[in-house]
């Protein structure tokens, strides 16, 4: 999938090696593409939120929920709680730092960014929002279980970023870290268009102190890299299908037990290796959520995949098997330059498909459709890819991808 903002990041970021970053964005208008105040604030304001998923912190620290999430009343008297617009603007006046965490859940642009960073990754992705008003600051120092890429929209804010204290550390782990290092990596500015990729342990703090009146919007796109824990988890999972591991440990003859469990547990460990983790990770993944009309409102315009992984498309004999969203599928092999269209995570326009592959091409959509690999480009899930991610509407589009996927 060509993203234009993933492929800038993956320049910038050596291919989001997970070192300490630093770089810019040299197309000024992703900026505004991907987010501006008024959209964050657009979306806040029309949506039922809650705490933790929507913060206002002032002073570092956070409010209480109620200070800015207030309960509307519906006419048949039961309430839901929405944001309270005009103390969050008090707020926003006086200087705070408004967090909407998950923004792909209620974005399309940004879903779609979260989805081709994913592809690229191979890991899940969640981006969240911070607007800083005023000479506000953000969370205190501290480290995150996961990488991190800011990128910042519009504005300014000052970083300070310090090396680990400790190795791989992790969200529940052996050690609870919690003295920083004295030394410091970097401390400066990061202006709009700005980049950082900040590794998994790095401490780090962001303010507005010093910057006087002005705002700051950026995001951070934050994802989880595998770990010897993470197979060694899976690997466990996969042992509850075996009796002797299920077994109760003192049923019986505890020490028949005990021996069948050590016999047992190098041959399982080599028949469940790092690759095979690595495989079911890339496709095991459950269906995204999306838009399934059933031909309603008319047959679908476009298709686009939109799967978290990108699907695997594998030779058996004279069919292929595709690999996505938790299921293989199998399909005859002569489908298979337009399976690669089809799922190359760009929106295709279906009248074109027919075009050049034929009328077979109806059922086929409709098969992915179903499966859920693919799903109907809405005119709202069009805007996230629209100035992003190039759609197929001609059919010298279909034969030019063709032909680069022949290659």
């Amino acid at each position: 999938m060509r993203h234009k903002l993933v492929s800038e990041l993956a320049a910038i970021t050596g291919g989001f090696e997970s070192t300490f970053t630093r770089g810019h964005l040299w197309d000024a208008g992703l900026r505004s593409r991907l987010l501006t105040p008024y959209r964050l604030l657009d979306l806040v304001m029309r949506r039922s939120l809650t705490y933790p998923r929507l913060r206002c912190l002032v002073g570092g620290a956070d409010l209480r929920e109620q200070d800015y999430i207030t309960p509307q009343r519906i006419r048949r008297g039961y309430s839901v709680p929405m944001p309270d617009m005009h103390q969050i603007s008090r707020y926003l006046r006086d200087g705070c730092t408004l967090v909407l965490d998950d923004l792909g859940a209620y974005d399309p642009t940004m879903e779609v960014t979260c989805r081709a960073l994913q592809w690229e990754l191979n890991e899940r992705v969640q981006v969240n929002a911070y607007l800083t008003t005023g000479e506000s600051g953000g969370f205190c120092l501290h480290w995150d279980d996961h990488d991190v890429i800011v990128v910042q929209v519009a504005g300014a804010k000052t970083w300070e970023v310090r090396p680990t204290s400790r190795a791989y550390p992790m969200f529940r782990d052996s050690d609870p870290n919690l003295a920083a290092p004295e030394k410091t990596l970097w401390t400066g500015t990061l202006n709009a268009g700005d980049v950082m990729l900040i590794p998994r342990g790095h401490w780090h703090q962001a303010t507005r102190a010093t910057h006087g009146d002005g705002y700051s919007l950026h995001l951070t796109f934050g994802f989880t890299r595998r770990t010897g824990i993470d197979w060694l988890t899976w690997v466990a999972d996969q042992a509850r299908k075996t009796a002797t591991f299920r077994r109760d440990l003192d049923a019986g003859d505890i020490a028949a037990n005990m021996a069948a469990l050590v016999d047992m547990l190098p041959r399982f460990i080599s028949d469940h290796a790092p690759v095979r983790f690595t495989e079911d990770h890339l496709t095991a993944s459950v269906p995204e959520r999306h838009i399934r009309t059933h031909g309603l409102f008319g047959t679908p315009f476009s298709v686009v995949c939109i799967t978290s992984r990108k699907p695997r498309i594998t030779q058996d004999g004279n069919d292929v098997v595709v690999r996505a969203a938790g299921k293989g599928i199998t399909i005859d092999g002569s489908a298979r330059p337009a399976l690669e269209i089809l799922l190359s995570g760009r929106p295709v326009s279906v009248d074109v498909m027919r075009e050049v592959f034929g009328d077979d091409m109806t059922e086929l959509v409709d098969v992915l459709l179903s499966e859920e690999i693919c799903a109907e480009v809405t005119p709202e899930l069009a805007d996230g890819y629209a100035g992003l991610v190039p759609e197929i509407t001609t059919q010298q589009e279909v034969a030019q991808l063709d032909g680069a996927l022949a290659r």
